[in-house]
């Protein structure tokens, strides 16, 4: 019955409803385009723009208002917003047919929109419940002790790992068993009923910590302009003694303002968003923790992960679907083993000290992978990419058959993308399961493939306890008032270095590439820790120079 106990409950609640809902809509979305994957690819980059474009307003919101109207409006909207979803996407797969006929098949589109847009609204309401509750209350719960927030910190992210892998497994067997219309009607009263619970586990925590119900005011626009002016003027104090005679210049700015003031609401509103946003980033770029977030967002940046990119490869290599599943289940266990690291070192070394060595630790691990695209069985074949460079792709073409020889055929061609047809694709969160589509021939050797998981099994220990470190050391140093701006942005930064990874598969969609795209991963995730080892720097020297 303690704040702690409430705080896991409903975040579990929550958890879970998020996963079981980002698998279920990437599934819904293939289905009703005909197994095309054109939605899912505009709902990913709805998703991804949105939180770029809107996570300083987010932010900004969440420091704005008092705790508990935060948490209850996210949680309202983002539980509504998938309940509303989950009854259209019902409609839609129910009476699909006729829908298709009225207004020459535009109902649909507007059907294919609406689902969009509330899934999108229901992402942005969880972003900003993340900010407030695991951002903003854990620290308030915690009394502002660093060993508590540690261990609330990592319970919380024990409870993520575990949900991300049995919410979809739970909602997947729900589809296969029964239909997607039975699926939605799941979704949709886990989200009704967790709704409630969460609603009054909030509310109860808010009543036993009277410390939430204190949050420093956040200085309106027109006082900051207020203030800046005052600096200004006090600044020029030393002219004051001889009137400023009336210039120009000054004609010109007191018109500037006198235009701002007429602008009609819709601009002046605009104006302030815009305004926002770069106060936003500025205060993100202000903050001593600056570097160690950015090394965060570096890591997003790579394909050494369990999504679909990595395990669509490793279908290529001859792996299969369950091995498949059972790799992610091991990695699962290295992420909690992650989280007890953290803790662990923090008490031992303390906070600094433990992301410098879940630093090494990761970089270390994923040295394997490096060495994966120059072992035995790795189908990686530089002389690819000369075919996008040199526009006399004739002349290449015997030189890469000639090299492809001394890699191992893949059934369907040489150039089989990374990800085979989807109509015969099980979505796993992030993992992707293949059913009946032929599996690429077995290699030469199997050195490179272990070698690859084995790097991004056991590089997860040191993964997790560096994000639980930067996660921490935002918490600490940030000032009460610009938490949720702040938070805001870090979101945005990681959604942003997200995208990029995408872009890099684009750009080099073959398994032959794949082993340059892994180089590349290790090179964001190399500069990503060298910012953190800047910071550590820094952070230490100060302490030095303190004392």
């Amino acid at each position: 019955k303690g704040p702690k106990f409430l705080i896991y409950v409903s975040g579990a609640l929550s958890m879970w409803g998020d996963r079981m809902w980002h698998f279920a809509i990437s599934v819904f979305l293939i289905e009703l385009y005909g197994r095309n994957l054109l939605l899912t690819a505009v709902f990913g980059l709805v998703v991804a723009g949105s939180v770029l474009l809107l996570g300083a307003l987010i932010g900004d919101w969440v420091d704005r208002n008092p705790r508990n109207k935060v948490a209850h409006a996210s949680l309202f909207i983002q539980n509504i917003s998938v309940t509303i979803c989950s009854i259209v996407l019902m409609l839609v797969f129910l009476y699909k047919q006729r829908i298709e006929q009225i207004w020459d098949g535009w109902l649909t589109v507007v059907c294919y929109t609406v689902v969009i847009v509330l899934a999108d609204v229901a992402n942005l309401a969880s972003t900003a419940l993340t900010i407030a509750i695991q951002r903003d209350w854990i620290v308030v719960i915690t009394g502002y002790n660093r060993g508590h927030l540690a261990g609330m910190n990592a319970t919380m992210r024990r409870i993520d790992q575990v949900t991300n892998i049995l919410a979809p497994l739970a909602v997947g067997q729900v589809m296969t068993l029964a239909s997607n219309v039975v699926g939605c009607g799941f979704i949709l009263g886990w989200n009704l009923v967790s709704l409630i619970v969460e609603f009054f586990f909030l509310s109860r925590v808010y009543r036993i910590v009277p410390a939430l119900s204190i949050k420093p005011p956040v200085e309106e626009e027109d006082q900051v302009c207020l203030q800046r002016m005052e600096r200004r003027g006090s600044q020029e104090e030393g002219n004051i003694a001889q009137p400023q005679p009336l210039t120009d210049g000054n004609c010109n700015s007191s018109l500037h303002l006198k235009e701002i003031t007429n602008l009609p609401l819709c601009f002046r509103r605009f104006r302030w968003l815009v305004s926002t946003c770069k106060d936003g980033w500025r205060a993100y770029y202000r903050q001593p923790v600056f570097l160690a977030g950015m090394g965060l967002a570096f890591l997003y940046t790579t394909v050494l992960g369990f999504d679909c990119i990595t395990t669509g490869y490793a279908y290529t290599q001859g792996i299969s679907g369950s091995l498949l599943s059972l790799l992610m289940g091991v990695s699962a266990i290295t992420g909690l083993m992650g989280t007890v690291m953290f803790t662990r070192l923090r008490k031992t070394y303390g906070l600094i000290n433990t992301g410098i060595i879940s630093s090494c630790l990761h970089l270390g691990c994923l040295l394997l992978c490096v060495c994966s695209v120059f072992a035995p069985g790795s189908p990686m074949d530089l002389s690819l990419l000369m075919l996008y460079i040199t526009p006399n792709s004739t002349e290449l073409g015997g030189m890469v058959n000639q090299r492809q020889k001394h890699t191992y055929p893949l059934r369907g061609g040489s150039n089989q993308p990374l990800l085979p047809d989807r109509s015969s694709i099980h979505w796993t969160n992030n993992t992707v399961l293949f059913d009946n589509v032929p599996a690429g021939t077995a290699p030469e050797s199997y050195i490179s493939i272990i070698l690859l998981f084995l790097g991004v099994i056991t590089a997860r220990i040191g993964l997790w306890s560096f994000d639980l470190t930067v996660t921490q050391l935002l918490q600490e140093n940030i000032c009460e008032s610009e938490r949720g701006v702040v938070n805001g942005v870090q979101s945005s930064m990681n959604y942003l270095m997200d995208l990029l990874h995408f872009i890099m598969v684009i750009s080099a969609p073959q398994p032959q590439h794949f082993g340059i795209l892994v180089i590349i991963s290790v090179l964001f995730i190399t500069t990503g820790h060298t910012m953190y080892f800047l910071y550590a720097h820094k952070a230490k020297r100060k302490r030095r120079l303190d004392t």
